[in-house]
């Protein structure tokens, strides 16, 4: 494949990832880092001391602390920064590059204000052609080139496939799905899901408990994206179980780390401290509460509503998990069950 200017923005763990994949593939990639001593690491060290001290990069991938030296010219601009950073970040560029550049969106999460996910938060800002780049993708395993997959969305055919072009390795395998939406959704809801994972950790409960959260928390989802024109059958993928499993099991998830630090009994603020990383799950919880309540939208989606309420609302995390347990009895699968269905 023709090789292209890249440029990434957003020096945390996922974007440096994410910037070293495209240098590795042969790309001419720039990586924008806010911070000067991560940059002077990058150019001078070929290493992010911040997230990876013990990682070499490739020796091609440069830093650059100017928004608009790092993004000027390029064919692709990967947009590695947190879901309230943005809107601010897509309109900083709207005044540098072309609405026509290709843009990758990577974060998971809601805006609060809007209750729009980021591939429409970019596109208020004038770019035309978005991809959402979301799925089981623990940087920390990204980077010392463990077998992941990831899955390139956009309405556009031709825009998924270009992502995909651009980043498939021999260890990063990448796939693509027209639901982009779905896959913001699942990507962004998952992260309560974590969060309620994490408190039931932090609260000594077993794997029978994080099975059962796990499948369950699959049909919330589930309703949550078909109520938004996604796709149900999305969620059976990447972006969706997969995203669950890897959140809900693993120390490399803040959302679960954060989440047993609740169910400790700490405070929000004394977690955060702890994780010392943001935490999309936390404000994701809380747009998909008041959006709800805004639009009086009747979907059930107790997960959800439980982890707002420790979150929130000082309610004490067992009792949440008791709640969920004690809910009125139900067919595990109501669209599967009718009258005609049982054996007599």
């Amino acid at each position: 494949m023709k090789k292209i200017k890249a440029a990434v923005v957003g020096a945390g763990s996922w974007g440096t990832a994410l910037a070293n994949i495209l240098a590795e593939n042969g790309h001419l990639t720039k990586i924008y880092a806010r911070d000067e001593i991560t940059a002077l690491s990058i150019n001078q060290k070929n290493i992010n001391y911040k997230y990876f001290p013990e990682q070499k990069l490739e020796q091609s991938l440069k830093a650059v602390g100017n928004l608009e030296e790092a993004v000027k010219d390029s064919d692709l601009v990967v947009l590695a920064v947190p879901t309230s950073a943005t809107r601010i970040t897509a309109e900083s560029l709207s005044n540098i590059i072309d609405n026509k550049t290709l843009i990758v969106s990577t974060a998971k999460g809601i805006e609060e204000k809007s209750f729009k996910v980021n591939s429409q938060i970019i596109k208020d800002s004038g770019f035309k052609n978005v991809v959402a780049l979301s799925g089981p993708t623990h940087a920390e395993e990204v980077i010392k080139k463990l077998p992941t997959a990831i899955v390139s969305a956009s309405k556009k055919r031709e825009d998924a496939e270009k992502v995909q072009d651009l980043f498939m390795s021999p260890y990063f395998r990448v796939y693509t799905n027209p639901d982009i939406i779905g896959v913001e959704l699942g990507g962004a809801v998952k992260n309560v899901i974590a969060l309620a994972a994490g408190i039931c950790d932090g609260l000594e409960f077993g794997d029978n408990t994080r099975a059962a959260l796990i499948t369950r928390a699959l049909m919330e989802m589930g309703r949550f994206v078909e109520y938004h024109s996604g796709k149900t059958m999305t969620l059976a993928g990447l972006s969706g179980m997969g995203d669950l499993v890897v959140t809900c099991t693993s120390m490399h998830s803040r959302n679960r780390r954060f989440g047993i630090e609740i169910g400790r009994g700490k405070s929000i603020e004394e977690a955060k401290e702890k994780v010392k990383q943001v935490v999309e799950g936390v404000k994701t919880t809380r747009a998909i509460y008041k959006h709800l309540q805004k639009e009086n939208i009747e979907l059930e989606m107790p997960i959800t509503y439980q982890v707002y309420q420790v979150l929130f609302e000082g309610k004490e995390p067992y009792q949440a998990v008791e709640e969920l347990m004690l809910r009125s009895k139900k067919h595990e699968m109501e669209a599967v069950v009718d009258n005609s269905f049982w054996y007599i």
